[in-house]
């Protein structure tokens, strides 16, 4: 049970460098999204934006879905740290 949760943290956190480096990489409206190696990356991370993009709209030009993206992943993080922990305490 340990390795799961340890497994699923260090995705939630491989996962946040990733949306990490592709909100800064929008701040370059010179890179072309449809090569390589930036395909890729929107087609891993564009998903899980679009589920908050869909609940906050760009404002004034800006997207702020990722700021949501954010905390949520982190929340998910932190569960599975503190079940981590729990299960190390325990012994399982």
């Amino acid at each position: 049970m340990i390795l799961l949760f340890t497994t699923l943290a260090t995705f939630v956190q491989f996962y946040s460098y990733l949306l990490i480096f592709r909100v800064l990489l929008t701040w370059f409206p010179t890179i072309n999204w449809y090569n390589q190696p930036f395909a890729a990356l929107g087609q891993i991370t564009d998903p899980y934006l679009n589920l908050f993009r869909s609940i906050i709209p760009p404002l004034g030009g800006m997207d702020f879905s990722p700021i949501l993206a954010f905390v949520a992943l982190n929340l998910v993080g932190g569960l599975l740290r503190t079940l981590t922990a729990l299960s190390f305490a325990q012994g399982f």
